[in-house]
């Protein structure tokens, strides 16, 4: 069982577990899908799972891992990760917002245009067709999103989505495989998802980050220069030291040849450290 959560987990629990303050690693051990269901599903909603997520809910069908940090001896939820199983990877539809009947749609509030950068984002239209893997506990929703070329023909290569609680799409990654590595690496921090927006975290937000950073890079400093962030510092003249010119000692002429001196003291003061020949 052991072998099997730090194969799933990439290890994150091990981590998790020697952190300082850290509590109440959970790891909720789910069993895989039937190859069955997963066909059922493809017929069903007429999409074709990536092979990536696929394989992983032959693995497991879903994924939730929560951890808690204790304050005042009482522990508090920190961390949440989840993947919904299969049975929970519904679809987004453009149903009412509200349940009035002249209430708008999501097709509605979509104004229909793509944002600058993002020529490809998801549409509440038959543009796309879209399923939530996360919910993100209210704070958003991660999505599962494909492109439709003509009415009734589906890409098969879908990408991952954060939808933002403004309705506003953020892309995150081309594959589960990735998008899987990140919410690993973000170790579930509350609001991670909006790391990857424009408006960033919330102070809250910030404060669990500067606590617990994430195991990942920031791809914004990344350069197509090699020598961008090579260290120019030359380590042998920041720590060179004043080299100091050794004082030579002058030896002092012996006496000489056929002359000893006589080191024994005199008793007489007025001849004490004269040396006296033989």
């Amino acid at each position: 069982m052991a072998s099997h959560i730090e194969k799933i987990t990439l290890g994150i629990s091990k981590i998790l577990e020697s952190s300082p303050g850290v509590t109440e690693v959970k790891f909720e051990a789910i069993p895989p899908a039937e190859r069955q269901t997963i066909v059922s599903w493809e017929q069903k909603c007429k999409c074709t799972l990536p092979e990536d997520l696929k394989n992983f809910y032959l693995m497991t069908d879903g994924f939730l891992m929560t951890w808690s940090v204790k304050l005042d001896d009482h522990p508090i939820q920190v961390g949440s990760m989840v993947i919904n199983s299969i049975s929970n990877l519904t679809r987004l539809r453009s149903s009412s917002v509200h349940s009035l009947p002249n209430a708008p749609t999501l097709d509605d509030l979509d104004d229909g245009s793509d944002e600058e950068g993002h020529p490809d984002r998801p549409h509440f239209n038959s543009k796309n067709i879209i399923f939530e893997l996360d919910p993100c506990n209210g704070n958003g929703k991660v999505c599962l999103v494909y492109k439709t070329s003509k009415p009734g023909e589906v890409t098969p290569d879908p990408s991952i989505w954060f939808l933002d609680r403004a309705l506003y799409w953020h892309f995150l990654t081309d594959t589960f495989t990735a998008y899987y590595r990140l919410l690993l690496c973000h170790l579930g921090l509350p609001q991670w998802q909006y790391s990857f927006t424009s408006y960033g975290l919330s102070q809250q937000a910030k404060q669990w980050m500067n606590m617990y950073k994430p195991i990942t890079f920031n791809p914004a400093t990344l350069s197509e220069d090699p020598e961008a962030f090579t260290n120019k510092l030359d380590p042998n003249k920041i720590f060179k030291t004043k080299n100091k010119t050794p004082v030579t000692k002058k030896k002092l002429p012996g006496p000489p040849a056929g002359q000893k001196l006589n080191l024994t003291p005199s008793k007489n003061p007025a001849l004490s450290g004269a040396a006296t020949r033989k």
